[in-house]
């Protein structure tokens, strides 16, 4: 996109469990109660989007994303709430559509929903799906739902769960339809299925230099060509904290973040974080930390590199302190924002 009225900025959490002021960590209930708060502020700082992520492991707080937008909802007024991502492939996609038509209704049309597989297990074992049928169970679930999206009786059949006839599905959208992402991490075969269900695509880019998905966006966007779907947008989903300086900003960070990287990679085979490593990312990487200059600066690079439509901060990293992330947040949609809107005008 070229203009500053074309980019939409967001927000996201994963609802890390964070440390309080005494070090220890916080009971998730509190860690429930502070995100509703940082969305409050996202929404007084005219941020156009915050989204809420599900997991169901100890070190996340949030398992029920809507339920936890849906108090957001009952405080904030313009904000677009929504998931980030929602774990299809677990769940059903007739109960996924019902809660967030519901989160819709009670948020005057502000809901949205962003749908992948998740970089977490966890679900899977939980609610009795099998690993082995990872691909197919997000396939036809994907499918289901975008019928759903079509609104009125659906009539469907696949092999993961039980068929549809002519069934309708309640509470319907109020009115027009409800905003469907689907969450890519990076494989071609999962940007040409969004393009090729007509659907968004929100790219996750949580590692190397961000240019790198550029074949993917081109491939999007000519898979829309192909499929008569032209003119959807792409999004991006990053990390990143903002501080008053880059120095103050990387020193805040590194800790939760190696720790939270650390925790992560000792459970898939990786090493443990370096220095270099977490600079080489705030450098020119996925991460985007610094001063609001430099991360404003960042983030329109990103934007005029890959053309997309909104970009998301990740703004959540492990036991980072609530107040740490209130100010991060406060940065981002006071000074960051505008500065970007700014850049990508000119």
């Amino acid at each position: 996109m070229s203009t500053s009225s074309a980019v939409q900025f967001g927000l996201d959490t994963f609802g890390d469990v964070t440390l309080g002021s005494d070090g220890q960590p916080l009971p998730p209930a509190q860690v429930i109660r502070n995100i509703v708060d940082e969305a409050v502020l996202a929404d007084t700082l005219g941020l156009d989007f915050f989204g809420v992520g599900e997991h169901h492991r100890a070190d996340f707080a949030v398992s029920s994303p809507e339920m936890v937008l849906a108090a957001i909802a009952g405080r904030t007024a313009r904000i677009h709430l929504g998931s980030a991502v929602t774990v299809l492939s677990s769940d059903d996609p007739v109960r996924v559509f019902q809660r967030f038509s519901t989160l819709n209704a009670l948020s005057g049309g502000r809901a949205e929903v962003i749908l992948g597989r998740g970089s977490f297990t966890e679900s899977f074992p939980l609610f009795g799906y099998p690993l082995n049928q990872y691909e197919r169970l997000f396939e036809e679930k994907l499918e289901l739902f975008v019928a759903l999206l079509k609104g009125g009786p659906v009539t469907w059949r696949g092999s993961t769960r039980s068929a549809l006839v002519d069934q309708e599905v309640f509470p319907p959208i109020e009115s027009g339809t409800l905003t469907t992402w689907v969450g890519v991490g990076g494989s071609p075969d999962s940007v040409v299925r969004a393009a090729r269900h007509g659907l968004p695509m929100m790219l996750a880019i949580i590692g190397g230099d961000p240019r790198r998905f550029a074949p993917y966006v081109a491939l999007y966007h000519r898979t829309l060509d192909e499929t008569n779907h032209a003119g959807l947008p792409v999004g991006v989903h990053s990390p990143g904290y903002v501080a008053d300086t880059d120095e103050r900003a990387r020193e805040e960070l590194w800790p939760s973040y190696k720790a939270m990287r650390d925790r992560i990679g000792a459970e898939r085979g990786w090493p443990p974080m370096t220095r270099h490593e977490f600079e080489h990312e705030a450098d020119g990487g996925s991460l985007y930390v610094g001063s609001p200059e430099t991360v404003s600066r960042r983030i329109a690079a990103t934007v005029g590199a890959l053309g997309i439509a909104r970009f998301d901060m990740k703004y959540s990293a492990g036991g980072l302190s609530h107040e740490r992330m209130m100010r991060s947040i406060e940065l981002y949609g006071s000074t960051v924002v505008p500065r970007v809107r700014a850049l990508v005008a000119t």
